[in-house]
């Protein structure tokens, strides 16, 4: 076990609010309109100089949150895990990973989270697990045909000698989905080969994800994010079926199948697991939220986030948009229709632990291949660093004025950029090498954020960072941007304490005659928001600014710039 020994509490970098009671007994839709940051456990803040950040460097650093104005916080998974793939490879769904910390730290985080006012979403991985889970190796010394294997998607091979995969699926990191163990037989995994997928035609493993659902909710969380919630109902009917082209494995081959009938993503079977959730869910006062990771069409994501159901689904058209204010108005538009039909609220995301950050990826011109430009370091094409942040900016301002359910992203407070230039022998998500140094990999998002200036982690820890940090991180380190007038850091903690005080209800009407380039809307609870993505500026409408993304320009709102109106 990693040694415990701690340095000394760092002081907040910005004075926490006076603490508030937490108040989902009397709204449990909080999760409706609410704004929830994202933390990545491994690069938040590391508490006992191990180079990995752990529980206790997140409970320290909550008062960082309340500062900012968030309403809650979600973990991504802080389980047992041997970190094949982030982990995202969980080897005990109901415990902590003895190098983040303890069940007590867990529950004192919560604890703290609560009294300041902040409601905490955990991460649930449904759809595999770690190959070291205890079932995982109680069926390989099981051995064929053997009730531990039913739990998992264990397959005889084919040709002469079994020796050819089962099926030409596909994994979404890379090669074949399934991998051969001593015996003979293939397991199947969508994901990497250490991340086993469940059978969820077993009742064990219906049964233990109900266990995990309560002994989270018993512990004090308010909601879950579930992992690939698309993927876990699979036709296991024999023979499995063989897709035909490598391709359609992937998600966005959904198209090449009727609905709900793509033999293992976005089965119409899968909605009857997430109704049974929902009974577990409404059984807690209040009830906990849920929220899905569901890569699929929107009309199909809106079955996720029906409230008999999970309740909400992520919105990843709106994070894939181009910087473009037409498609912007369409992809809005579509995406608030789609959340009222399905009773939901809206969900907007920019960045998150899985992709490009939007500081970076919004400047990229169209149809850039991203892995290309992430194996060139960044620098074919090169970003201008201060270009991005102010786009980043102006989109962040943008988001905040829609309806609905806003997720930040750890750093994003910051205008981070993607660290596109990692030496590829620090590289450490599975995709690296399970395309054969084809694929990059997602590292570039998940580098450890700066908190001061100097250190050898910038505050992340006493030690270095597990991944390594550029220079440049000193400039947008919490304590450089704290209290200074303009900053990014400031533009989040204005935005949020005025939205806070803006929102009152879901609508939102266009403005008629917006020129080209252009969003403009009201929100019926009183206010405007203009966002100018085009290359020159434009005159404001009447009203008194609230807040722009940066200075106007003799009155007029600057290309890449948001400002809200009030009314």
């Amino acid at each position: 076990m990693t040694d415990r020994t701690t340095t000394p509490d760092p002081r907040p970098p910005h004075p926490a609010p006076d603490a508030t009671p937490d108040l989902s007994s009397k709204n449990p839709d909080w999760w409706r309109q609410a704004v929830v940051y994202q933390v990545y456990p491994r690069s938040f803040a590391d508490a006992d100089g191990d180079g990995l950040g752990d529980l206790r460097g997140i409970t320290r650093r909550l008062t960082h949150l309340a500062a900012l104005g968030v309403d809650a916080l979600w973990m991504s998974p802080f389980y047992p895990s041997e970190l094949a793939d982030g982990g995202y490879d969980v080897a005990d769904p109901r415990d902590v990973d003895p190098r983040l910390g303890t069940l007590d730290d867990f529950d004192t985080l919560v604890a703290e989270a609560h009294r300041l006012g902040l409601k905490v979403i955990v991460d649930i991985v449904p759809n595999h697990t770690s190959h070291q889970h205890v079932w995982f190796q109680e069926a390989l010394r099981a051995g064929p045909g053997s009730p531990a294997r039913d739990r998992y998607v264990f397959r005889d091979g084919k040709g002469e000698q079994g020796e050819l995969p089962p099926t030409d699926w596909q994994s979404v990191f890379g090669g074949s989905a399934w991998q051969r163990v001593p015996d003979g037989q293939w397991y199947l995994h969508l994901f990497a080969a250490e991340q086993p997928d469940l059978n969820w035609g077993h009742p064990d493993v219906r049964a233990d994800v109900r266990t995990t659902l309560r002994f989270w909710s018993d512990r004090g969380v308010d909601g879950f994010r579930v992992d690939v919630a698309h993927a876990l109902a699979k036709d296991l009917d024999e023979p499995l079926r063989d897709l035909g082209a490598p391709e359609l494995s992937r998600e966005g081959a959904l198209a090449d199948f009727p609905p709900g009938t793509h033999p293992f993503y976005d089965r119409d079977e899968v909605h009857e697991i997430y109704r049974d959730w929902r009974k577990i869910l409404d059984a807690y006062s209040p009830p906990r939220m849920a929220v899905a990771e569901a890569w699929v069409p929107g009309a199909r994501r809106a079955l996720y986030a029906r409230r008999d159901e999970l309740g909400q689904a992520f919105n990843f058209e709106y994070l894939q948009a181009a910087w473009d204010a037409e498609e912007l108005r369409q992809v809005i538009t579509d995406s608030l229709e789609t959340a009222h039909a399905a009773g939901a609220s809206a969900t907007w995301v920019l960045s998150n632990h899985d992709v490009v950050r939007h500081a970076s990826r919004l400047m990229l011109p169209p149809d850039t291949d991203e892995n290309a430009w992430l194996l060139s370091g960044g620098h074919a094409p090169a970003v201008d660093p201060d270009a991005g942040l102010r786009r980043a900016r102006a989109a962040t301002l943008l988001m905040l004025a829609l309806p609905g359910s806003a997720y930040l992203y750890q750093g994003e407070e910051l205008g981070l950029p993607e660290v596109a230039d990692l030496p590829t022998e620090v590289l450490q998500d599975p995709i690296w090498e399970q395309t054969g140094h084809v694929r990059k990999g997602r590292d570039g998002c998940r580098v450890p954020l700066p908190w001061t200036t100097t250190g050898p982690s910038y505050g992340f820890g006493a030690a270095g960072a597990w991944l390594p940090q550029p220079p440049s991180f000193a400039a947008y380190a919490v304590e450089a941007q704290d209290g200074a007038e303009g900053s990014t850091l400031e533009l989040y903690r204005a935005a949020l304490r005025t939205r806070r005080k803006l929102i009152d209800g879901e609508a939102l009407n266009w403005a008629e005659e917006t020129p080209a380039g252009v969003l403009q809307f009201d929100r019926g609870d009183g206010w405007r928001c203009v966002a100018n993505l085009s290359p020159d500026p434009v005159s404001l409408p009447a009203g008194e600014v609230l807040l722009t993304s940066a200075p106007l320009e003799d009155g007029r709102l600057g290309p890449d710039t948001t400002a809200w109106l009030g009314r």
